[in-house]
């Protein structure tokens, strides 16, 4: 199967069901505007996935997935160098620091992570290779598709709800003159405070979504939340071309600093 093109042309849910349903093998390679992802399938189902930004060694996808803390992932990563992902699995269940059963499933879940990353590329050229095979030193799953297929249509449909809200990601945001009463209910995700800590109208939503690590539609939804709660209005960005600090989003790990980080927010906005 020949198949290569722009996913202007053809989405990635479109592309996966394309495999699905003629239970190819090969490598499907995803050159997206910032990085690129490899999806490599046996006879219509996902075997492996990575990408150029991350590493897809076994250690850091347990790190990736909360089996290992980030201690034990660098101490492992440390004496792992030069040993196979199956080398590497194989003494850590000897070991007795997991079962054969977690690092599938944490492999299962990481690859399909990538693929709901993909959901949200617009732009970027794709390439199927035939027969292609994941790296041999690498441990591969057998992951049914039809799900992920499933969850990617129904991410495309929020999207085009989302860009009706918010057409473009090159507008900024302030605070609102006037924020509602229950601003001290607010219980913002870790995501949403990476956003809140950036709203300025020097900053464009696109700024914000590259300092907070966030995709298209992460960057929208997160928005549209804050639009909804009262919390922020979307203005015309000031022309000052700069980069974002990632070093000054607000700490919200703990709790009781997270409340106190709502009443600065609360404060900062009535005081405008």
């Amino acid at each position: 199967m020949a198949l290569r093109g722009n996913l202007r042309d053809f989405t990635v849910t479109q592309l996966l069901n394309l495999v699905h349903l003629a239970r190819k093998t090969g490598m499907l390679s995803i050159q997206g505007t910032n990085e690129q992802a490899d999806i490599f399938f046996r006879e219509g189902k996902l075997a492996y996935a990575r990408t150029n930004k991350e590493d897809d060694h076994l250690a850091y996808v347990l790190y990736k997935t909360n089996v290992l803390s980030k201690a034990q992932y660098k101490a492992i990563a440390s004496r792992a160098q030069g040993m196979s992902d199956k080398e590497l699995g194989l003494l850590l269940i000897n070991a007795g620091y997991v079962t054969q059963e977690v690092i599938i499933n944490s492999l299962q879940q990481y690859f399909a992570d990538i693929i709901r990353r993909l959901f949200t590329w617009a732009e970027g050229l794709f390439n199927f290779e035939n027969d292609a095979r994941p790296p041999a030193d690498r441990i591969t799953v057998r992951l049914d598709l039809e799900n992920i297929i499933i969850e990617g249509a129904r991410q495309l449909r929020e999207m085009e709800q989302l860009m009706q809200e918010i057409p473009s990601l090159d507008i900024a945001l302030k605070f609102t003159d006037r924020p509602g009463t229950n601003l001290r209910n607010v219980n913002l995700s870790v995501e949403e405070w990476r956003v809140v800590s950036y709203v300025s109208p020097k900053n464009t939503l696109r700024q914000i979504a590259r300092a907070a690590n966030l995709s298209d539609l992460e960057i929208r939804r997160i928005v549209y939340g804050l639009l909804q709660a009262g919390l922020v209005e979307m203005v015309r960005p000031e022309l000052t071309p700069r980069t974002l600090d990632r070093s000054k989003m607000f700490p919200v790990q703990d709790k009781g600093e997270q409340r106190t980080l709502v009443n600065r927010l609360i404060d900062r906005i009535r005081s405008l």
